[in-house]
């Protein structure tokens, strides 16, 4: 492929990331809105009650400042952009500073896209690696602020592996159907072990149907290093949240951003890291 080419097909994923990453920070404020919302509704109706609270989706209200209820205009709405030099990280209206996470998502899935476009080139690899990054993006956001992995994400999230590799996109059929299964058991005897041995429960099921999810992706080869490195990588940053940021033993720390990180890892130099290990031990 002709650089130039490539140049342009890494651009146009870049950009086509940056506007995603903002519709990211929608699904991640809202979604859990949405099912809170849900849930009080169904409780609401078994009471034989009626809600009256305005109904919230992905689409409608428009996006306001949480504190004026200033709306958001388009203007105010160009990925990065915006936040950096229109707004400059305050409200137009009531000048209350907007949180720096919503130009990092929005980076974030900027430049994952971008690299991924360069890793795969102009294949369906390409296609499915974006969709994977950007559901992972905004479930590790969403599982760090309520601790939750929405059924509404991870369960399409593991049927759209298994039908990319129908064609062998990322793993042979047989392999993906054998990762789905043996991402979900893994964490699920872990869960069970734990609890019988603390009567806590050390993850929610939401950790195994992510991991699921991946095993779906990238095949049951992938699932040992995914879950060493989501392990070193949790395990560091508990450990200098309690030590360093005084974060409480007792306090549970979600591990969804990290099978997340782990499954980018993978699903980019997984094959590496794998080769390189053998390599090593052989």
């Amino acid at each position: 492929m002709l650089p130039e080419t490539m140049g342009g097909l890494v651009a146009a994923a870049g950009v086509l990331g940056l506007c995603v990453g903002s519709f990211l920070n929608v699904v991640i404020h809202r979604l859990p809105k949405m099912m809170e919302q849900e849930w009080h509704a169904q409780c609401a109706e078994l009471r034989g009650e009626t809600t009256a609270a305005e109904p919230i989706s992905l689409a409608k209200p428009r996006s306001r400042c949480p504190v004026c209820g200033h709306q958001i205009s388009a203007l105010e709405n160009i990925p990065l952009i915006s936040y950096l030099f229109i707004l400059k990280g305050k409200c137009a209206a009531c000048a209350t500073r907007i949180s720096p996470r919503y130009p990092i998502v929005e980076a974030a899935t900027g430049l994952l896209s971008g690299y991924a476009a360069w890793h795969f080139g102009p294949t369906l690899q390409t296609v499915g690696a974006l969709l994977l990054v950007w559901a992972l993006i905004a479930l590790s956001a969403i599982d760090f602020d309520t601790q939750l992995l929405p059924d509404s994400i991870t369960l399409p999230l593991l049927w759209l592996g298994l039908a990319f590799n129908l064609w062998s996109i990322f793993a042979d059929l047989s392999t993906a159907v054998a990762g789905a299964m043996a991402g979900y058991l893994a964490l699920w005897s872990v869960f069970w072990l734990f609890k019988l041995a603390t009567g806590k429960e050390g993850m929610g099921y939401g950790d195994f149907k992510l991991l699921a999810a991946l095993g779906a992706w990238l095949g049951w080869q992938m699932l040992p290093a995914i879950i060493l490195l989501s392990s070193v990588v949790g395990a560091a940053v508990g450990i200098s949240l309690i030590v360093v940021a005084r974060h409480g033993r007792n306090i549970p720390i979600p591990f969804g951003p990290y099978l997340a990180a782990a499954g980018v890892i993978a699903l980019f130099w997984g094959n590496a890291i794998t080769q390189a290990y053998l390599g090593t031990i052989g």
